[in-house]
């Protein structure tokens, strides 16, 4: 079995460096042979462009645009009315579809259909947009109990029958493990279940979101031969807030790659 591949989240690693493109450079020194960060829509892209071409880091997935986030929008693929702002972030390489959050004042369980139909629908959309690029699109559940009570995507069994629903083989589940151990717990059944739908993988410990290494609920051990027996082939991206510097605590992934040479 080849070993796992790990990227670094540049918007959670390195962040006491101010630009990406530093940023770029000392995942590159850390070992790191891909990237992936949240946006990137406020960076100098012929720059970025440069410097992965100078590191030989791949930059593996970002997200679409967030919307107004001094209106409170995080996404707004399932959001109504905002059909149009969504389709305007379909134009990258590698993006995580987000789904954006219940509207204030409106009730979960009220506008949950019409919620749903929207993101399908846009999700429809951006299959067909992708696809003519080989484009993977990737939705992701973040849990509700933590992280954002109000986004609308909170469950891989959601996020499993809205992708039935869109129908398309290049959008896929993105499972990070964080979201998933904290609304269902049931991580290796869910795994097993869900597995021919992911597309990518995010990492962190429960409940500190820390090291994989740190202390918590997950056995990452245990979850990483998991993987490797199942066969998965894609990057796990490290979304996680280090307990020191990040060279610090990148320990854990340094002894598996020792360990899997």
């Amino acid at each position: 079995m080849p070993p796992l591949k790990f990227c670094a989240n540049l918007s959670w690693l390195f962040t006491d460096l101010p630009e990406f493109t530093q940023r770029i450079y000392a995942a590159a020194s850390a070992g790191f042979q891909a990237v992936e960060a949240a946006w990137l829509y406020d960076s100098d892209l012929q720059e970025l462009q440069r410097v992965k071409n100078a590191t030989g880091v791949d930059v593996v997935l970002i997200n679409t645009p967030l919307g107004d986030a001094k209106a409170g929008d995080l996404g707004l693929g399932a959001v109504p009315g905002r059909e149009e702002d969504f389709r305007k972030g379909l134009d990258c390489r590698s993006i995580h579809l987000m789904a954006g959050r219940v509207p204030v004042g409106a009730d979960r369980a009220t506008i949950a259909v019409e919620m749903e139909d929207t993101f399908v629908q846009n999700l429809k959309h951006a299959a067909d947009v992708l696809s003519n690029e080989g484009i993977t699109g990737l939705i992701e559940p973040i849990n509700t109990r933590i992280t954002d009570p109000r986004y609308f995507l909170d469950s891989p069994h959601q996020a499993a029958a809205i992708l039935q629903k869109v129908g398309h083989p290049n959008i896929k589940l993105q499972m990070d493990v964080f979201h998933w151990q904290i609304m269902d717990s049931n991580l290796t059944q869910n795994i097993h279940k869900y597995f021919p739908l992911i597309g990518h993988i995010q990492i962190a410990q429960v409940p500190s979101r820390n090291e994989p290494d740190s202390a918590g609920e997950i056995n990452f051990p245990y979850l990483f031969s998991l993987l490797e027996e199942m066969g998965y082939q894609g990057y796990i991206g490290c979304e996680y807030k280090p307990l020191g510097s990040t060279n610090e605590g990148l320990g854990w992934v340094k002894d598996y790659l020792k360990r899997n040479k």
